[in-house]
């Protein structure tokens, strides 16, 4: 059987021990992140909101195997927050497409209207902002509830289909969402910072089980989540990501659940309640922690990014050579955490190899990079320290 057959599923339960200490370092951790942001000048602040955005529309879709052009978000992010003057150095920019126009609108919207109560219309619009452009390869339905056809979600290996859940059915789809819209309204004020925190786990939970839509329900239950956690924060700006911390745990976001809803959690069975949902809690709690980090990490990042070329600004570089330093700037402790070679420089820059290793040399000349261990032909650079 599925959670949601169990009657009174939806009186979720956990266990205080278990969950407290991760709660309260989420606490610590929004708290020092705020307050990081806080301190920002203007600009740098519009930076980090720029680049939080950007990840949380390109990671809440690769979630779902579908990956977004970066320039075309940035591009519909600059749009969208009216920051066009501070978003782009040369070369970067690129046209936004519909559909990352659409998303962004969505992800901005979502966080904007804390006030106004949810209901099934606005999540209907939510799903239909995710499909500007009519699928091709299948039918769906867009901006509607799911038909009476059996929801699963499945998968196939050799051969073989899996159904990994089963949503309820459509007959008492219209009752429980009401239910559910009813209770996210109601406890939207939280007076307990922690329960803003926890009522945003459990909203993640309670939707994705539901699993109203034919399509893009995952994408909608971050997007709700993302809400649930600016009402508990009190604020419509976001620093930081959850659906970029959900992406590097995919696996385990997709096995905690199914363990949930099909009632196989070690909470469940030891408490012998099929509403425990400490193992959730757990995991989700978690991945906010990681998500928040990145949040500081982002903040380290748009402020050594400034220093960086404030001590640069009268350096004469080629415009490919901005564009890589940029990309190093912005991925620091990311992507390039074991610095940047020829053959990655050759990739960015659209260069031949000589044209790359002349490039670098002229860098560290510079006091732009600096060599990192290793040295020969496999040599590595770095964004040199102050």
């Amino acid at each position: 059987m599925y959670i949601w057959q169990y009657p009174n599923w939806t009186e979720f339960t956990y266990q205080d021990p278990a969950v407290m200490p991760l709660l309260q370092q989420v606490l610590a951790n929004q708290q020092q992140l705020i307050g990081q942001a806080a301190q920002l000048p203007d600009d740098l602040d519009r930076q980090a909101q720029i680049d939080a955005l950007i990840e949380n529309a390109i990671k809440t879709s690769e979630i779902e195997g579908e990956l977004l052009n970066v320039g075309s978000v940035r591009s519909s992010v600059a749009r969208h927050l009216g920051l066009e003057h501070v978003a782009f150095t040369a070369g970067q920019k690129v046209q936004p497409t519909e559909q990352t126009d659409s998303l962004v609108s969505l992800l901005t919207r979502v966080t904007s209207t804390l006030d106004q109560p949810l209901s099934v219309d606005e999540l209907c619009q939510w799903q239909s902002a995710l499909f500007p452009n009519v699928p091709l390869v299948r039918q769906i339905k867009i901006g509607e509830l799911r038909d009476d056809a059996p929801m699963q979600v499945v998968s196939q290996s050799a051969g073989r289909e899996t159904v990994h859940f089963e949503a309820p059915p459509r007959a008492d789809l219209d009752r429980q969402l009401n239910a559910f819209t009813t209770w996210f309204n109601v406890n939207s004020q939280q007076s307990e910072h922690c329960e803003g925190i926890l009522r945003a786990a459990l909203a993640h939970l309670w939707f994705i089980t539901l699993h109203p839509f034919e399509d893009g329900n995952g994408r909608v239950a971050r997007a709700l989540t993302d809400r649930a956690l600016a009402q508990s924060e009190n604020t419509s700006i976001r620093f930081y990501s959850l659906s970029s911390a959900i992406e590097q745990n995919r696996k385990g976001y997709y096995q905690i659940l199914e363990a949930i809803q099909s009632v196989k959690t070690s909470s469940q069975k030891k408490n012998e309640q099929i509403n425990d949902v400490t193992d959730w809690l757990v995991w989700f709690l978690t991945v906010l922690n990681q998500a928040l980090e990145q949040g500081l990490n982002r903040i380290g990042r748009v402020v050594n990014k400034a220093r960086f070329w404030q001590r640069h600004s009268q350096t004469v570089l080629t415009e490919r050579q901005v564009k890589v330093l940029n990309r190093l700037l912005d991925s620091q402790g990311e992507e390039f955490e074991l610095g940047i070679n020829a053959r990655k420089y050759q990739s960015i820059a659209a260069v031949s190899k000589a044209t790359a290793t002349r490039d670098l040399a002229d860098l560290v000349n510079k006091q732009c990079l600096e060599p990192l261990a290793g040295g020969g032909r496999s040599t590595r650079y770095a964004i040199k320290r102050c």
